[in-house]
């Protein structure tokens, strides 16, 4: 089975910098599609990024446009969030996703109900 584990959540002081992990198994990996999202309390879950299977392509949500960035390691089955400049506002549970779909071409925003994986979530606070 898929399975994902996100790390690398804390508290950090608005100004500062994370970098999430999200490690996942299987051979589905490297040819699948890759998402961040993250929800914060009594709100929707929203995207935040997204990197295709080869790593060539991103999209980003235009609140962390400019701050964070999405990267990914095929050969050790990680993605990664590097967070940059962090706000309160970015204050939430954040989740890796894998997309069901394998060698999906274009550069099209993938939807939440495209994604088939999901791992726990890691938490993100971010003091003023």
């Amino acid at each position: 089975q898929v399975q994902l584990v996100e790390s690398g959540g804390g508290l950090v002081q608005a100004g500062g910098s994370l970098r999430l992990s999200c490690a996942a198994s299987g051979r589905a990996f490297s040819t699948s599609a890759m998402g961040w999202f993250r929800q914060a309390p009594g709100k929707e879950r929203e995207f935040v990024a997204q990197i295709n299977w080869s790593g060539t392509s991103t999209r980003y949500a235009d609140s962390v446009k400019g701050r964070f960035t999405i990267s990914r390691d095929n050969a050790k089955n990680t993605v990664y969030l590097q967070m940059n400049s962090l706000k309160p506002e970015d204050t939430a549970t954040f989740y890796c996703a894998q997309d069901l779909v394998q060698y999906r071409s274009g550069t099209k925003l993938i939807r939440e109900s495209e994604y088939g994986y999901w791992g726990q979530g890691t938490q993100v606070t971010v003091s003023s």
